[in-house]
């Protein structure tokens, strides 16, 4: 398993680079980029003539190197990060972009985290539930809650309780994680709790989504289980039904979404960027978007590399916690090494 792990780990370096070469790409490959926006800027709010505008736009293009061959560029930026752990400099922010992830990814990666936990306890233990009591009342409406989730679109959900918190609870303080009082404070009880009170629609919507894929997966994957010659054997033997479910057929249904955690990750830090870009919440959804928006390119391609770094340890983590839950798995990692 160690050796296997080291392999993982060589060939996600190697595919990490050649992600990196094709986003950075595709990221140049519209026309224009952040001088542009800075003409559009002097123009509509500076009044600049034309001429004046695209005279500071150039300047600015050569200042920061956006005149310099594509292949330069990256080759810049990857230097950077290898050998300075410098992603580039932010044109929007005007900052180091470590300094834009270091804002934005520990606050998306807990707050992905907690709706990720909470949809998978929430949607396992649903689905073993209405896998159970197969088309009784409780699977019936259990599995009307997950097709709502599947099928009913996040944004929605967030526009819904936006209209329900300002226009009929006169709730004003939407679009940020604390209450102005609390915005510096040292952490405390009460700014915990004002905390919950801001991104509860956050982890409302998130959690309801990822529940029911979790409920779905489960309740199909347990019924088949339960079908399986194992487990008639293991009834057979006079085991108790709570732990013939549990002991043997549980753990095995479990498989397909353990393999689900290797896209997850990546997923959990996009997911909610629906939510948050309504909500208005510094978070890693609205940072991909706007710097698309202005060509903050440093940024953008920082981030989408975030993102393919956190799929592949995602994919070593699924595999680590499948070896761990079927013994069959790790019999196949010792004959391989």
């Amino acid at each position: 398993m160690v050796r296997f792990l080291f392999a993982r780990i060589s060939s996600g370096i190697m595919l990490l680079f050649v992600l990196s070469i094709v986003t950075f790409t595709i990221i140049q490959a519209p026309p224009g980029d952040y001088s542009d926006y800075i003409r559009s800027q002097a123009i509509n709010q500076g009044g600049a003539s034309f001429e004046q505008a695209d005279a500071q736009a150039q300047a600015y293009r050569e200042a920061n190197g956006l005149d310099d061959p594509l292949p330069l560029q990256y080759v810049n930026w990857i230097k950077g990060i290898v050998l300075h752990g410098d992603f580039g400099q932010s044109l929007y922010y005007n900052k180091p972009v470590s300094d834009v992830v270091a804002e934005r990814l520990p606050r998306t990666l807990a707050l992905a985290l907690v709706c990720h936990i909470l949809a998978s306890i929430f949607g396992i233990g649903f689905g073993i539930v209405a896998a159970t009591r197969q088309y009784s009342w409780i699977d019936t409406a259990l599995s009307g809650v997950a097709f709502l989730g599947m099928t009913v679109p996040r944004f929605l959900m967030a526009l819904i309780i936006v209209y329900v918190l300002v226009f009929h609870f006169d709730v004003s303080e939407v679009g940020s994680f604390y209450s102005p009082q609390y915005g510096g404070a040292p952490w405390s009880w009460g700014k915990f709790v004002n905390l919950v009170q801001h991104i509860w629609p956050v982890v409302a919507i998130a959690t309801f989504g990822g529940l029911a894929y979790n409920m779905r997966v489960m309740r199909g994957n347990l019924l088949d289980t339960l079908n399986m010659q194992y487990v008639e054997t293991a009834r057979a033997k006079g085991l108790s039904e709570r732990k013939v479910i549990m002991r043997h057929a549980v753990p095995n249904a479990l498989h397909p979404l353990v393999m689900y955690q290797g896209v997850v990750l990546p997923y959990m830090l996009t997911g909610e960027i629906e939510v948050a870009i309504i909500f208005a919440l510094p978070t890693v959804g609205p940072a991909i978007v706007g710097s698309m928006e202005v060509g903050d390119v440093y940024v953008t391609a920082t981030f989408m590399l975030l993102l393919s770094a956190m799929l592949l340890i995602g994919n070593i983590i699924a595999d680590l916690l499948l070896a761990a839950l079927d013994p069959r798995v790790r019999q196949t990692g010792r004959a391989a090494a």
